[in-house]
């Protein structure tokens, strides 16, 4: 089973190969071996950029993504976190390599995560798709924190951030725009279900 996190850290960046568009766009990408039904709570990925950023940038995003999975039933937990996210900002133009699929809420619904014991022949497989997103991306992924493999990333591209609040307005909208394409809630929140913050949760 590919691992998409070691492909994000080693691949995202291409400096060869075929591009297929120069137009700004939102997309998503997920592994297969994604248990999409099961996360419900999750923590930042602390680093180096906007993810260590304490200014207003930095907050923005954070705040604009908990936001997000605040309505989609998610929580945040400091301690054994079912995902991990982490997102970084690209300046100008970058070669990307993402993946065809078929409807990310479609393959949740219907779907069945692949395992170690997913036999061969049954297996999706993944192939690649080569893309030039220009003007800056915003690239956000999840993380089966269990796994510690990438399970789901989303990128808006044509991401210039103006300097002062107005930077703020678009890295908020861009945000939202990746989320649009994470379909998924929490099981039984929708209906109310949704289980009380255990005792390791903030």
């Amino acid at each position: 089973m590919k691992q998409l996190f070691t492909l994000l850290a080693g691949g995202t960046l291409l400096l060869s190969g075929c591009l297929m568009s120069r137009e700004a766009r939102v997309e998503s990408d997920y592994s297969y071996a994604g248990q999409f039904r099961r996360y419900r709570t999750y923590e930042f990925v602390s680093g180096e950029g906007l993810n260590s950023d304490t200014s207003r940038l930095g907050e923005a995003v954070r705040d604009a993504i908990r936001t997000r999975l605040k309505v989609q039933g998610y929580r945040p937990a400091r301690r054994r976190p079912d995902l991990l996210v982490n997102f970084h900002l690209f300046e100008g133009d970058m070669r990307f390599r993402g993946y065809q699929q078929e409807d990310f809420t479609r393959w949740v619904k219907e779907g069945e995560a692949e395992d170690e014991n997913t036999r061969k022949e049954q297996r999706k497989g993944y192939q690649p798709v080569r893309l030039l997103l220009s003007e800056g991306t915003l690239l956000v992924t999840l993380i089966d924190n269990q796994s510690r493999r990438a399970i789901w990333n989303g990128y808006a591209s044509g991401v210039s951030v103006p300097p002062g609040p107005r930077g703020e307005i678009v890295l908020r909208r861009s945000v939202r725009s990746i989320f649009d394409q994470y379909h998924v809630f929490t099981a039984g929140y929708l209906s109310g279900q949704s289980p009380a913050a255990g005792p390791d949760e903030d």
